[in-house]
């Protein structure tokens, strides 16, 4: 069982390791979180997880603690607004685990178009991977190239636009494995963006997921989909539907199937800081709670000027 923050923390160390697809650096505002936050510790019924920014909002460090002496620690290094450096140790039995903890080592080349290379080791110095990013004059993810002990593999993005539509394709080694398609609708009231992901298997349909965002980014509703051999096409299996508050705070979500349908609202409790985050979420009717503690930044005071 994971909950939002386990699931977030599971992709950043994947982002930028083994078996990412595109480089990001991650900050307050990924986590649910708002203002010159120092640090979060999210406190649920089966764990803990502690996320450490620096003061320009972005993550420096996280920590999963699964039980007394069982952890694994990331941390992130940045020079000149670029991340330059992982680090991911494993510890069991309260004793660095030299063969599954790795280092991440970031060199960035801006003097013709963008290219990130990425090179992989362990703790104990064995080399992993190898990986590279190629960017166009836009900053567009073009290619991913990766190297290891098994043989190079290639990523190749392309982008296609259609109107108000835009499909970026990823091909892995030739093959298609994945298509991102994203288009937008405006009307007098709001902003609706659809983005539906199909995921392919040997070149083939297998699954797919289309997203419904609205005004600034609230996703609204999710359908997930198989693939139907027999009747060539794409067969929804659930629905899910958000909804928010006036403040933007999630409190109902709504799964439908064929044969189910269920329903979780969300409460929450808040901080005392001018930013108002949320340090108490229960969700009902299961009654299972994620508690924050958060620590801020000292804020700069304004002072009253005489008249």
């Amino acid at each position: 069982m994971k909950n939002l923050f386990s699931v977030i923390l599971l992709f950043l160390l994947f982002v930028n390791g083994l078996f990412s697809q595109e480089l990001q650096i991650f900050k307050v505002e990924d986590f649910d979180l708002k203002g010159k936050v120092k640090s979060c510790l999210v406190i649920t019924d089966y764990g803990r997880e502690l996320f450490q920014f620096d003061e320009e909002g972005r993550l420096v460090s996280t920590v999963t603690q699964y039980n007394e002496s069982d952890q694994d620690i990331t941390y992130y290094k940045y020079e000149e607004g670029e991340l330059v450096e992982k680090r991911m140790e494993s510890y069991k039995d309260n004793i660095l685990d030299v063969t599954t903890s790795m280092v991440n080592f970031f060199t960035v080349d801006t003097t013709a178009q963008r290219r990130v290379s990425e090179k992989i080791i362990s703790y104990d110095k064995e080399f992993l991977e190898q990986q590279t990013y190629e960017y166009d004059n836009q900053e567009r993810l073009m290619k991913i190239t990766s190297s290891n002990a098994d043989g190079v593999d290639d990523i190749t993005l392309s982008y296609e636009t259609n109107k108000d539509e835009e499909t970026c394709s990823y091909f892995f080694n030739g093959i298609i494995e994945k298509s991102i398609r994203t288009s937008e609708k405006k009307s007098n009231t709001t902003k609706t963006k659809i983005v539906l992901t199909k995921e392919f298997v040997d070149g083939e349909p297998n699954k797919a997921v289309e997203e419904v965002f609205e005004g600034e980014g609230a996703l609204v509703s999710r359908e997930s989909f198989t693939y139907d051999l027999q009747k060539k096409r794409f067969a929804s299996d659930k629905k899910m539907f958000y909804s928010y508050d006036t403040n933007g705070m999630l409190t109902k979500e709504v799964t439908q199937t064929s044969n189910s349908k269920s329903m979780k609202e969300y409460i929450y409790q808040f901080d005392d800081s001018l930013d108002k985050n949320w340090v108490r979420q229960i969700v009902t009717p299961g009654n299972s709670y994620t508690s924050r503690k958060i620590e801020y930044y000292p804020q700069e005071k304004t002072e009253d000027v005489p008249n």
